[in-house]
């Protein structure tokens, strides 16, 4: 393996002649115009209050009814580059992360000049997590007007600005390398972090559906990238080592699915000559446009399918 050195409310008043009969003073307007702006205050504050921090329920995450901010400064200004991403997050349940993660990306994005939309790709059906399929799912449904993909953990922020969240044109970009993950060191990981050209992700014919449950689809990903002769690159230059990114997973109350159920043990570690794209199944339930902290993000409500005489570990046990 090489590395590379890349870099409104209404008032209403009563006829009150000892109020009103008498003559206008400087007291009396101003307390009607404080009764005016507290009220407006008010309305306010009850229609946006629409954001996360309602209640979930039914694993939806709610809609937000005030209007997402545009990027005004991002639109015409050259230094932004041509480039848009992508940043793809597989999702099911993880509301406190989430609450942290999308604005925190969004700053984070947004000061190093990288014109990016969040997709949160939120698995509802009642099938085991499958972060892959989610990915696929989030490449699928990211527009024309993204030209490549970052697949981004929801529970690892950056914390080194001089991470690089560029356009990966000479290879795929593992941002969160094994010498900088504080979790996994070991030398083919891919996973947490890694930024993709579209025509790359396609070349590799996405990620494989098989894998249900926690851990292994990015472990196989890394034999497609050498199959279609991707050469990977990691950062280079870095010096704040394992401090490089925050880990926001507690799995002291947030424990990881790795059963292994049926044949699942003797199967993890084949490799998926033909499942990727071309044999994803899904459907899209919704899309919501969210904001959080005044971040905006893309929602996909989505139900994956799956072949229980190809993969039956896809159900709980």
């Amino acid at each position: 393996m090489m590395y590379s050195s890349r870099r409104k409310p209404v008032l209403y008043f009563r006829d009150d002649r000892s109020f009103l009969s008498r003559k206008c003073t400087v007291w009396k307007l101003f307390g009607l115009c404080m009764l005016f702006v507290l009220g407006s205050l008010l309305w306010v504050q009850l229609t946006c209050s629409g954001d996360m921090s309602q209640t979930v329920r039914h694993g939806h995450l709610p809609h937000q009814p005030c209007p997402v901010e545009r990027q005004s400064s991002s639109a015409d200004d050259p230094s932004w580059g041509p480039h848009k991403m992508a940043l793809i997050v597989p999702f099911r349940e993880r509301f406190e992360e989430l609450l942290i993660f999308v604005p925190y990306m969004h700053a984070f994005l947004n000061k190093k000049k990288i014109r990016h939309q969040i997709f949160i790709v939120n698995q509802l059906d009642h099938f085991r997590f499958n972060r892959a399929s989610l990915i696929n799912v989030g490449f699928m449904e990211s527009g024309n007007d993204t030209d490549y993909i970052a697949m981004h953990d929801v529970d690892l922020l950056p914390q080194n600005e001089d991470l690089d969240y560029g356009f990966p044109n000479e290879g795929p970009f593992h941002v969160a390398s094994p010498e900088l993950h504080p979790l996994y060191h070991y030398k083919t990981y891919v996973g947490g972090i890694l930024l993709l050209t579209k025509k790359h992700y396609q070349l590799c014919n996405g990620m494989s559906n098989r894998f249900w449950g926690w851990g292994r689809e990015d472990d196989e990903f890394f034999r497609r990238l050498k199959t279609a002769d991707l050469k990977l690159f990691r950062p280079a230059g870095i010096t704040t080592g394992t401090k490089t990114f925050r880990h926001i997973h507690d799995p002291g109350w947030r424990k990881r699915d790795q059963k292994r159920i049926a044949a699942q043990k003797q199967e993890q570690f084949k490799v998926d000559p033909e499942g990727g794209l071309t044999n994803l199944r899904y459907k899209v339930e919704s899309r919501q446009e969210v904001t959080i902290s005044g971040a905006p993000c893309t929602v996909i409500n989505t139900f994956l399918e799956c072949d229980v005489s190809l993969t039956p570990w896809c159900q709980p046990s």
